[in-house]
């Protein structure tokens, strides 16, 4: 459910900890935390707040999405499938889009699609999905890309989530007749 800031009064009391703060929290722990679940629980839920408008002021100015971006090479799959998640929740703003542009990351998010765990491909598509435009189309529609995107959308039997995902970004970007194809944002 997307919030607002009467919600947030009526769901955090007179006592409760501000959404600011309480991430504000959460970036400090994880940048303390030495074992691996506790960074996996940590980044989890950093991921789960991205999905929210209300919260990505909060979390551009604590730059959650550059620390989601800067470990996205790491060996911990589960750290992986997290931080891809919240970069995708956070790219369905244009601003944060233009972030992880801005920030070369693109191949890293590509190379997600070839994770052996399901949640980390579909946020690929997603986060791909979201970044795909006219500036930065040539990285991302590479031959290689859309041929693995195009296995994905003729996967139905595999996987009908990544058959959706990869059938509505072929259809919103893939070269039609030599035209680029690109819905209005």
């Amino acid at each position: 459910m997307f919030s607002n800031n009467q919600r947030q009064e009526e769901r955090t009391g007179r006592y409760g900890t501000p959404r600011f703060q309480y991430l504000q929290e959460l970036v400090s722990q994880f940048q303390t935390a030495t074992d691996e679940a506790s960074k996996e629980k940590i980044v989890a839920n950093l991921a789960d707040f991205a999905y929210d408008p209300y919260n990505y002021s909060f979390l551009h100015q604590l730059n959650v999405l550059e620390l989601f971006l800067d470990c996205i090479t790491e060996p911990n799959e589960k750290l992986v499938e997290f931080r891809i998640g919240g970069i995708c929740n956070a790219c369905a703003k244009p601003a944060n889009a233009a972030i992880v542009t801005q920030c070369s990351r693109i191949p890293l998010i590509i190379q997600c699609l070839s994770s052996p765990v399901r949640n980390t491909v579909n946020n690929a598509l997603g986060t791909l999905y979201y970044l795909c435009n006219k500036t930065n189309k040539e990285e991302i529609l590479k031959p290689e890309v859309v041929g693995v995107i195009r296995r994905y959308a003729a996967a139905e039997t595999v996987s009908v989530s990544f058959s959706k995902l990869a059938k509505a970004f072929l259809d919103k970007h893939v070269v039609v007749k030599g035209v680029f194809r690109q819905a209005r944002r």
